[in-house]
């Protein structure tokens, strides 16, 4: 293997060369979880209408304090028929349309009211519990910027401000190819030698909801003309992620195979633990990653690499990994060679994110990391790590 890129460098490579796809209009009612290719701006001032914050009397500031003749109620969505004249109000619910002549509003629970009159015992501001138009966001002003990923809120900023489409960069179309004699489907019964196959269900898992559009081929065994076919499918996609097959054994077939099939690899091998083995590549436009076979390693580089591939092509204007910082909850003792992702129990502490190292570091124990809820960055070096020591952490 030839030298080792470091994690930053493996990841400025994979970025670098997964450009955004192109765009598509979406409904508002089915674009959550899309990443936005162009800002959304508002169709109408937000709120189209100056309304009241409160349930209250629309009056003139300048006739408070006062007592004055309520004359018409305002409900939400049914304007007055006719402006407020000077010396006199209008019941109005909160959300209610302020009648032209009116400046403020007084909670119902700062007057009452008599035989059809309110009284205002204390002096009203100009402007008081009035929403002004526009007073959100004007028409054509953006409500969400490119390369936002849609969540709850910014759908219903986007509704609210009359927005009923948007686009959007498609979804990536993502081949999961698993290989491996050896693997069977969960739910086989299983012959001396074999396995479950569960990196595939996992990275499908883990790249659907990272908003792709998932097809698992395999397992395949390690046959050559298996692999063909399988990776020339698999290429035709945005994306191709294998698993297993791309060490230096006799029966790791993926990155020779790849290479008849006119894949440029960029680089193999990354000074990571676990995923050592990591290797990346192109076909025109396609990306292709060949993840390690052993499920954590699989996991992880999935998780620092592909996952951020997948939000780039989305446009996503932060792709990850997302590092946040948190402390220790036991000592650790870092590899002395390599920069290290360790499995972790999240908890809240006094001092913030505090991190329980899981006891496993084995890259093939995968019921474990069902455990975890974070990697914790390890640099290498010899000495142990503290209770309480500061880490970066990536969240699972």
């Amino acid at each position: 293997m030839s030298e080792l890129l470091s994690v930053d460098a493996a990841l400025r490579a994979v970025l670098g060369r997964a450009s955004p796809l192109e765009a598509e209009t979406v409904a508002l009612a089915t674009a959550a979880g899309r990443v936005l290719a162009v800002p959304a701006e508002a169709r109408v001032d937000l709120p189209p209408f100056a309304s009241s914050a409160v349930d209250g009397y629309a009056l003139r500031a300048d006739d408070t304090p006062g007592r004055l003749p309520v004359v018409a109620r305002i409900a939400a969505g049914r304007p007055a028929a006719r402006a407020l004249a000077a010396g006199e109000a209008m019941a109005i619910a909160t959300g209610g349309a302020v009648p032209e002549g009116a400046d403020a509003v007084v909670p119902i629970e700062r007057a009452s009211v008599t035989d059809g009159v309110v009284d205002v015992p204390d002096r009203a501001q100009a402007g008081a519990n009035v929403r002004p138009r526009g007073g959100d966001v004007a028409a054509g002003q953006r409500v969400v910027a490119a390369g936002v990923r849609l969540g709850a809120a910014q759908v219903g900023a986007l509704a609210a401000a009359g927005v009923a489409e948007v686009a959007c960069v498609r979804r990536p179309r993502v081949a999961v190819l698993t290989t491996g004699t050896e693997l069977r489907r969960p739910g086989e019964p299983l012959a001396p030698g074999e396995i479950y196959e569960s990196n595939g269900p996992m990275l499908a898992a883990l790249l659907a909801g990272a908003g792709a559009e998932v097809t698992l081929l395999g397992p395949v065994e390690d046959d050559a003309e298996a692999h063909r076919r399988a990776l020339a499918s698999g290429l035709e996609r945005d994306l191709l992620v294998t698993s297993g097959g791309v060490s230096v054994g006799p029966h790791d077939l993926v990155r020779r195979i790849e290479a008849e099939l006119g894949v440029e690899e960029v680089f193999w091998g990354v000074a990571v633990k676990p995923g050592k083995p990591l290797a990346f590549g192109l076909r025109g436009r396609t990306l292709v990653f060949g993840l390690p076979g052993n499920p954590v390693s699989s996991l992880v580089t999935a998780v620092l690499f592909v996952l951020p591939a997948v939000r780039a092509l989305q446009g996503e204007a932060r792709p990850g990994p997302l590092y946040e910082s948190g402390a220790l909850a036991r000592p650790l003792q870092p590899d002395r060679r390599r920069l290290e992702f360790v499995r972790a129990r999240l908890a809240a502490s006094d001092g913030g994110a505090a991190l329980d190292p899981l006891p496993a570091r084995d890259s093939h124990m995968i019921v474990r990391a069902a455990e975890a809820d974070a990697l914790v960055e390890i640099s290498p070096g010899d000495v142990e790590l503290e209770a309480g020591a500061r880490v970066r952490y990536v969240r699972l």
